[in-house]
């Protein structure tokens, strides 16, 4: 045996020392991890905006479909605003603007992190979304500060910084794209 070769078997059988396979394989499964997680977020707000848009009977009754003239916004930051934030969020329940701005949000994000394209830019808007939708029930029902619009944000956070679009997306050709490489904040 060579002492190179003893170096490596020493390294390889050394406790707590990772082989370049396992290494790889953790890599590999952190890649799918955090692609599926990519999509089930980005299903979230594609369905939100689903069920508002068509009221599918989840948190939107057929009535109040934002297609037959329901409002996306009045109901919830009208009556289910508490906290210090509560006459904000109360003077803009309604509002067309908000309406608009509020489902092209949710349709945006969740396209964006459903095909993985974009994911940096659907990642601050959506953690912005989450962060103000926190505010609107303040102090949460559960914890004194703490609920899953939180978590969620940090999710996000996670999938912009690791490029999560790649795994089971189309972030990899979205990259390729020169204006996404002139601008590397659109990836």
């Amino acid at each position: 045996m060579t002492a190179t070769t003893k170096r490596n078997t020493a390294a390889v059988n050394t406790p707590g020392a990772e082989t370049i396979r396992e290494q790889t394989t953790r890599q590999q499964a952190t890649r799918y991890l955090l692609g599926g997680l990519r999509l089930a977020l980005g299903w979230i707000f594609l369905w939100a905006f689903l069920d508002k848009m068509f009221g599918l009977g989840f948190a939107t009754e057929a009535k109040n479909a934002w297609i037959d003239g329901g409002s996306p916004t009045k109901g919830f930051l009208s009556f289910g605003a508490a906290g210090p934030f509560q006459g904000f969020y109360n003077s803009i329940a309604g509002a067309a603007w908000a309406d608009w701005l509020f489902m092209i949000g949710l349709a945006a994000i969740g396209t964006a992190l459903m095909l993985g394209i974009g994911v940096r830019v659907a990642a601050a808007a959506g953690g912005l979304m989450l962060v103000l939708m926190w505010t609107a029930v303040l102090p949460p029902e559960n914890n004194p500060f703490m609920d899953d619009h939180l978590i969620y944000a940090g999710v996000l956070a996670l999938l912009a910084v690791t490029n999560a679009g790649d795994n089971w997306g189309l972030g990899r050709t979205w990259a390729r794209l020169p204006i996404v490489q002139r601008f590397g904040w659109l990836r």
